[in-house]
């Protein structure tokens, strides 16, 4: 949902399974943390991979040579305070309820986006989504981790906020140097907030698998899903995107052991439909509903 437009190049089957591949890159890279979250906490899982990541990213774009305005500085130092909080907000989520859930529910994010600038189209879209929503959480049983929940829209409210940020940094920043500043805010936000706490649990150990994990979320990601967008329409890139809750459960299934209910089920399938019929509906007809005609990566630098 970012204003990222690369051109069509290449076979949009390719596209396609490179867009897939990113999914899954995101989905296992949250699995793995979830899993380290035992011995580093699901804070410091967090921290761990900003931080890589803002390495790997900066040395890749080499961000020192690039020249910045005030205001393009400005847009990517709050796209990476609200990294950081989708960050560690969703870790924080995923160790409480099903990685499915969480996903589905920070999924919000974007959606709610959507659906806004859609207007009047967006709204039967919503509905569906709400309903999705309750299907996840079942309130009349009373039985949710609320806190992860309450925790996992609090990232939704970020991935809404970073897509908006995005876009704005997109106008001001040319190719990855938005990414190049905001990973570093992130990482460095991340660290006045948990660094303390995690420092003393460090062993050389975790820092290898942290850079591994960094790789897996978001740098690989982020590659893919460029490449992707050079073979896929952005209708068709949107619509693919808005599988990765359905993905979530199916890699919180494989690697967790996370056997979705029923409820969780249809909650998941309702929030993906949104997903989908928001963006067809957006592509029809864009002026109507106010969404860009292009799209480009919302997931890597999230979560």
């Amino acid at each position: 949902m970012a204003t990222i437009s690369l051109g069509n190049s290449g076979s949009p089957r390719t596209g396609t399974a490179m867009a897939g591949a990113a999914m899954c890159c995101v989905q296992l890279g949250l699995a793995a943390s979830v899993g380290l979250s035992d011995r580093l906490g699901a804070e410091g899982v967090a921290w761990l991979r900003l931080a890589w990541a803002a390495l790997i990213l900066v040395a890749l774009t080499r961000a020192w040579r690039a020249r910045f305005t005030r205001s393009g500085l400005i847009t990517c130092a709050l796209l990476g305070l609200v990294t950081a909080g989708m960050t560690l907000l969703f870790m924080a989520s995923a160790v409480r309820i099903p990685l499915g859930t969480a996903s589905a529910l920070e999924f919000l994010g974007p959606l709610s986006v959507a659906v806004i600038r859609g207007r009047r189209t967006g709204r039967w879209w919503a509905l569906a989504a709400a309903a999705g929503v309750a299907a996840l959480t079942e309130p009349w049983h009373g039985g949710t981790d609320l806190v992860g929940v309450l925790l996992a829209l609090g990232a939704a409210a970020c991935w809404a906020a970073y897509i908006l940020l995005t876009q704005r940094a997109g106008d001001e920043v040319s190719g990855l140097q938005a990414l190049a500043v905001s990973m570093p805010v992130a990482a460095v936000a991340a660290t006045v907030v948990v660094g303390p706490s995690v420092f003393g649990r460090l062993d050389w150990q975790l820092l290898l698998v942290g850079a591994g994990l960094a790789l897996l979320l978001p740098v690989i990601p982020f590659s893919l899903e460029l490449l992707a967008l050079r073979r896929l329409k952005a209708s068709a890139f949107g619509t693919l995107m808005s599988l990765e809750p359905a993905i979530a459960v199916l890699i919180g299934f494989a690697v967790l052991g996370q056997t979705p209910g029923l409820g969780a089920i249809v909650g998941i399938a309702l929030v993906v439909a949104a997903g989908i019929g928001v963006t067809v509906q957006a592509d029809r007809s864009p002026q109507e509903s106010g969404l860009p005609e292009t799209t480009g990566p919302t997931l890597t630098a999230h979560q």
